[in-house]
């Protein structure tokens, strides 16, 4: 079957979420920026592995990085089309330059998006899809379909069952009513983080009590940098700075490293889906 390879299903929903956003929500994302998204991931991506003889070029080997691009294009707001080649050719180096193990440690369109805050003016809109309820649920059914495939449902159900659970507290706490619960939970941004981003099983634990620990603790120090420090783009910033503990979570919960079988007439190959 031609989706059996989930990168294809999630190339052809973060292209979906793309057209919708000029569709419905008007954003101000310009086609160039998008196609330097796209060129920038694709060529950093060829010139690696022309670099290194250890990883064999083929055609699979782009699809990683246009849905890194696409995941770029969706999240990341620049001035300068510099700025979003800048994150694409950072987003795709990081997976050869910090690796361990050959296990990439930081999510390559997060990492992209760290280095362009960082280093320029661009900026993340967190709430560029508002809360619309039609919207979750299209993100919690299309999501589902990859991170089904992909079988990390327990990522993602850690990282929104604490992530709730905290805000829950927070809002008995404050005496809110349990509507402004819903609105910060009801975000299409979050929803998109927790089911294409924190699932990438490239860089994520291996094991299954590895991966819920750490998306756990993903999700305090998102809803710590979110409501104490008042920082709209916690969840990227959590996710970069926890990173590494992925490291330490394969050391003590070891388990077998990801792979996918794209069909019985081909060999098991390594599985990237990156946001």
């Amino acid at each position: 079957m031609a989706f059996q390879d989930a990168r294809l299903v999630q190339i052809l929903f973060l292209s979906t979420f793309l057209f919708l956003g000029f569709w419905t929500r008007d954003w101000t994302l310009r086609s160039q920026v998008i196609g330097v998204a796209i060129a920038a991931c694709l060529l950093t991506q060829f010139a690696v592995q022309r670099y290194r003889e250890d990883q064999p070029f083929t055609p699979q080997s782009f699809l990683s990085p246009l849905i890194t691009s696409l995941g770029l294009s969706l999240l990341l707001r620049v001035d300068h089309c510099s700025t979003m080649a800048l994150a694409g050719g950072a987003a795709i180096l990081s997976k050869s330059v910090f690796q361990v193990g050959g296990k990439h440690v930081f999510n390559p369109a997060n990492f992209g998006i760290v280095v362009a805050l960082l280093l320029t003016g661009a900026w993340v809109s967190p709430g560029q899809w508002g809360e619309e309820g039609w919207y979750v649920v299209l993100f919690l059914a299309t999501g589902g379909l990859v991170v089904g495939k992909v079988g990390r449902w327990d990522t993602t159900l850690a990282f929104l069952g604490m992530y709730a659970g905290l805000e829950a507290v927070r809002n008995v706490w404050l005496g809110w009513t349990w509507d402004v619960w819903a609105h910060r939970l009801m975000s299409g941004s979050l929803l998109m983080f927790a089911l294409f981003m924190v699932t990438d099983p490239r860089s994520i634990p291996n094991a299954r009590t590895g991966r819920i620990i750490w998306a756990g603790a993903i999700a305090l120090l998102t809803f710590i940098l979110r409501n104490y420090f008042f920082i709209p783009t916690a969840v990227f910033w959590a996710l970069f700075a926890l990173a590494p503990l992925t490291i330490l979570l394969d050391r003590l919960f070891p388990d077998d490293r990801f792979v996918w079988k794209q069909n019985s007439q081909t060999q098991d190959s390594q599985l990237e889906v990156s946001v």
